[in-house]
This record gives C-alpha cells, structure tokens and sequence, in this order.
C-alpha cells in the first residue's frame, strides 16, 4: 500500500522508502511531490478545476497546446486535440486518419500498418494495433483492420494493392516497451517516413512512452530528425501527476475538417475531461521544469553512467542474457545460467523484481526483462541502488556458486 511520493522514492503505509524503479508505470518525470507542479495544481483546483470543452476554451488548454507546437519545427505539427490517456490519444489519431482519406475521395484507405510485438493500449481500435497476444488476442479481430509486419524489410515486401488500402502506419519510435524493451535499429525511423512520404500514407508516433525525456532527447523522433504525421502523448505529459493526453496533427489534416455550409466534416470524438485546465496546468508546469532545471542537459551524464553500470553486470553475470537500452530506458533480460531462458510459467522475472523490493527497488518486469525505467530526477547514487537491488533480487531468486 503506497502512501506517498518524494522525490524519486516512493513510501508505504508502514514507512518502508522505495526507489520508484518504474517511473509509476512510466509516468513520473520530475519525481513525485515537485513543488512547481504540486503548487500550480493547487492554484489551478482553486480557480477553475474543470470546464466543458464542447463550444468553450480554457486559458491552461491553450497555452498548453501552444507548447506542445513550439517543440516541434514550425509549420509541421500545428494542431492539439486532447484526450486522457495513451489509448485515447491513439484512437484519435486512427479516426482523424480515417475520417480524412474518406473526405478526401479515398474511403478505400481504411487499413493499419503496425508491428508485431507492438503495444498501443487497450480501448478497441488501439488494440487492434497491438502484436502482443496476451493483451490484444481476445478483441484484436473487432477493431479496425491492420496488417501485421515484422521489420521494415516486411513493409517493403507489401503487395502494392495492400498498400494502397493503408490510411497509417503507426509505431512505438526507437523502443517497443510491452515487448520487452526491444530496440528498433538506427535509421529505421527515418527509413519509415521515407516509405509512408512514397507511398502518401500517414505515419503515427506512439510517444505514450518515450516522450518528455525518457531517451535523452524531449521525444523519440528527434533522434531522427522525424516529423510525423500524428503523435500521441501522454504518461509523462502532466509529470506524471494527473491523467491527459494530446495528439498532435498537420494543418493539412486540420483544414480537411473545415466545413462549408451543408458539408458536416466535424470530427465527432471526444471526452468529458478533454483539454481539461487541471491537467493542462500540470502539464505547463511540467514543461517549464525542463527548461528551469536543464533537465535534459543534465540527463546525458547519467544515460551514460546507467550504461556502464548495466554492461558491467551483464559482462560478469552470465544469468543476463542481454541488456538494452534506450537513453533512460532499460530492460535487462535474464536466463538460466546454463544459458537457455526460464520457462514462461515459472515467471522468475517477477520473482526478481517482488525480492528487489527487499533491496529498496520497486519494478515490474517485462515477462523476463527487468525493467528500469525511473524518474528523470533520479540522481548517479539512486542508479547505483537500482542496479544493485535487481542484481540482489536475481541472487536471491537464481543463485550461482
């Protein structure tokens, strides 16, 4: 039972300090408790907690989106349309996609690229998307229509009349995190926006995970100088404190929904808390840390030293099977000794991160790759506390003589 946050640690009801190991489920930032975000929430829940955003603005929505656009070249991704978390984020970005081509004299285009072993989140059409079985087998077939590929080398090999029904293709940029932290090669993004500029189909960015920080640059696909033609936020957009979301499109797919007299092209999708000021202020506050604290400037020293902690315990472990690593996101993959993986049902994964909690760590694994995932504040001796719990967990769950 968790009663409080501070800093990069998290508290239980008997006292017991935790290193938050996960980020909260990969949505704390700055680390809980910040006072810039805890004191612009209090101020927001005083003057306006919520209003309707059917027919009305609000000043923290506007101001918000207006950021989230000024971190992006100009002229590229110019429109915000709010949600409250990744799955809806991701669901309006797959309507608008579809709305538009069928406006646009192409209703044919109503068919998904995704990839395998992707996650998208749970709502209907985004796990139709999904490539995880466990999640996404029982309702995959009543979303909407996707084809599944492997690597780009299988979205080149596409039949051109499947590509021609395709409306977006839609990826989790450098990282898929359900999968296991599984790395996308370098260059792949870029070689992806290339294909979909060829073949004049949308790409979506799933940044649900890798935005606002977590691989050292503010999002994914700067690495790549890519630009898409949606993305999808959320998680750590308001710091982790409070649920929003946000899509972010071009001013060619906004001004497809403007409407002549007799002509409705309004996009009917939406939800009671879109644009809500509560989370939008959080989200500002969030924002401005970055720049007040230089976080992502001071974020490049402990990428590195993150890296040399994991690659020194893979090289004298022969229980890790393989570390990956994208700027503060890591997964360690574990095995047997002997060097074969650990039956599936014996879910050793998650014995190491419960005995890690004995250690100071809290964590969940990807089946059996133990994720590190913390809050961007988390200084050099709390990477060396993650490390060393996760290391003391596989001890006392595997032992080697």
């Amino acid at each position: 039972m968790i009663a409080r946050g501070e800093g990069a640690y998290l508290v239980d009801h008997l006292g017991k300090r935790y290193l938050d190991g996960n980020s909260s489920i990969w949505t704390n930032i700055h680390g809980h408790g910040h006072p810039d975000i805890v004191s612009v929430i209090q101020e927001q829940a005083a003057t306006l907690a919520h209003a309707s955003a059917l027919g009305f603005a609000n000043e923290p929505a506007a101001e918000l989106a207006a950021a989230l656009v000024g971190c992006f070249p100009e002229k590229t991704l110019t429109k915000v349309f709010y949600t409250d978390d990744g799955s809806t984020a991701i669901e309006c970005a797959l309507r608008l996609a579809l709305q538009y081509w069928e406006m646009e004299g192409q209703p044919e285009r109503s068919g998904f690229a995704a990839f395998d072993r992707a996650y998208h989140g749970d709502t209907m059409g985004a796990a139709a998307l999904g490539g995880i079985a466990a999640f996404h087998e029982r309702v995959s077939k009543l979303g909407v229509p996707v084809c599944h590929v492997q690597d780009m080398a299988h979205l080149l090999a596409l039949p051109s009349e499947e590509v021609s029904k395709l409306a977006a293709v839609v990826i989790e940029p450098l990282i898929q995190g359900a999968a296991g932290m599984r790395l996308w090669p370098k260059g792949m993004l870029a070689e992806l926006r290339a294909w979909c500029d060829e073949h004049e189909v949308f790409l979506i960015l799933d940044e649900v995970m890798t935005g606002f920080g977590r691989t050292g640059k503010m999002f994914a696909c700067q690495h790549e100088d890519v630009v898409p033609d949606f993305i999808a936020l959320a998680k750590g957009l308001t710091g982790g404190t409070v649920p929003l979301a946000a899509t972010l499109t071009t001013q060619r797919v906004f001004d497809a929904f403007l409407s002549q007299p007799g002509d409705d092209r309004t996009f009917y999708y939406g939800h009671s808390y879109c644009g809500n000021p509560l989370g939008c202020a959080a989200a500002l506050a969030s924002l401005q840390i970055f720049e007040k604290e230089s976080v992502l400037e001071m974020l490049s020293n402990k990428i590195d030293y993150l890296g040399g902690l994991l690659r020194d315990w893979r090289d004298a472990d022969r229980r890790v099977r393989d570390v990956r690593q994208c700027g503060f996101i890591a997964g360690v993959e574990i095995g047997d000794p002997s060097g074969t993986a650990f039956p599936p049902g014996d879910k050793v994964g998650g014995q190491v991160c419960i005995a890690a909690r004995m250690h100071g760590l809290l964590t969940r694994p990807v089946n059996d790759t133990l994720v590190l995932m913390l809050p961007l504040c988390a200084d050099f001796d709390d990477l060396r506390l993650a490390v060393a719990a996760l290391r003391a967990g596989l001890d006392d769950v595997i032992p080697i003589g």
